[in-house]
């Protein structure tokens, strides 16, 4: 079977943990208790591997993956440190023109078989500028073209947009990518289940291990503006085909530091209590549909 499903009969306590937690249902057992796959599994798996992390001895493998090459569950994590880390992350935008440590790149870059996607959809793509040199080259094309636009009557949204930073293009100032050495676009197929939010969720993973790591990285609504109105550009960062270009993170070595967390205003909490749920008026149920489909 392509599943490549085995179970190491020393090993299995015969728990039922991942008969249980299997989400498609899949996993059964034989009449010595012993976990199985079902015959329609291969066609329904959606390669969760959760029944190869929650097996408790190691007993279960599944598509190749063995438990002894996965990672052991770290019990010693520190919620206050990733609290601090959460209040510190900042958006930077002053980098130093170089750039990061290779070993520093891949650890990014392989950080990302990680992130969660919506239904376990696994499609989707990352397109680096890992290299200076050529996010300089990247970088002056896109400006090149804005300034073009700039030139003219701006007679689209994405004009209005970027019309209030005529003035500081023309001096030449690097408004869109502010002078960072790196780039990660994150792409996904335009039929994906959760295609709206897999890109932004990678993104947030992306962005908390890299300042964790050192790195400083801006969310660019610019940028990714860009991709949507200069559509060569996803050529060039050779984005597949049927993908959509989600968003674009700037990152890099930072050239300034902070020393303290902000202090922002409480954000709003509803605390639902029982029997909230009622049944609303057209008028209202109208505004809600207009209000959540905006």
């Amino acid at each position: 079977m392509g599943l490549e499903f085995a179970i190491d009969k020393e090993k299995c306590v015969h728990c039922g943990k991942c008969v249980k937690d299997c989400l498609v249902g899949i996993i059964e057992f034989d009449g010595d208790k012993t976990p199985r796959l079902t015959p329609d599994a291969e066609e329904r798996c959606i390669n969760c591997q959760h029944c190869l992390a929650i097996c408790p001895t190691g007993a279960l493998s599944i598509r190749g993956r063995k438990p002894e090459n996965s990672e052991p569950v770290d019990r010693q994590q520190n919620p206050e440190k990733l609290l601090n880390l959460i209040k510190n992350r900042r958006s930077f935008r002053h980098y130093k023109p170089e750039n990061l440590p290779a070993e520093t790149l891949e650890k990014l870059k392989n950080m990302l078989n990680w992130v969660p996607t919506g239904c376990n959809n696994h499609g989707l793509h990352f397109s680096f500028i890992d290299d200076v040199e050529v996010m300089n080259e990247f970088r002056g094309y896109v400006n090149s073209e804005l300034l073009k636009q700039l030139s003219k009557t701006p007679v689209r949204g994405i004009m209005n947009k970027f019309s209030r930073y005529k003035d500081a293009f023309l001096k030449g100032e690097d408004v869109i990518f502010r002078g960072a050495p790196h780039m990660v676009v994150a792409s996904a197929p335009i039929d994906a289940p959760c295609a709206n939010v897999d890109p932004i969720i990678a993104l947030s993973y992306f962005e908390l291990y890299a300042q964790s790591l050192g790195v400083a990285t801006l969310w660019c609504g610019f940028a990714e503006a860009c991709l949507l109105f200069f559509p060569e550009l996803c050529d060039k960062l050779e984005i597949p085909e049927n993908y959509k270009a989600s968003y674009v993170m700037l990152f890099g070595p930072a050239d300034v530091k902070y020393a303290r967390s902000t202090q922002p205003d409480p954000v709003g909490i509803s605390i639902v209590k029982k029997g909230a749920v009622q049944k609303i008026g057209l008028k209202q149920k109208i505004k809600r549909l207009f209000w959540n489909l905006r």
